[in-house]
């Protein structure tokens, strides 16, 4: 993912990030084998996908409903 132009920060959990020209971030938060991605918008994260699919044998199981045990809850909001 380095040579993508992300970079590693030293955690337990592996978190990695890319900023993007428009001054946006995504996230890449992996441990051992589950990966969570935190763009800003759905085309980044179509876009990292198919970077990783090219690179690695992986499985796509949508939006997370769970990483590491926790629960995740959205708040949708409405403009």
């Amino acid at each position: 993912m380095i040579g993508h132009g992300y970079s590693r920060a030293d955690m337990i959990v592996v978190f990695i990030i890319k900023k993007i020209s428009n001054g946006s971030f995504v996230y890449l938060l992996l441990f051992v084998d589950d990966m969570l991605i935190v763009p800003h918008n759905i085309l980044l994260i179509n876009d990292l996908k198919a970077q990783l699919s090219n690179e690695f044998k992986m499985k796509d199981l949508g939006i997370a409903k769970k990483i590491l045990d926790m629960e995740i809850h959205r708040e949708h909001q409405t403009h």
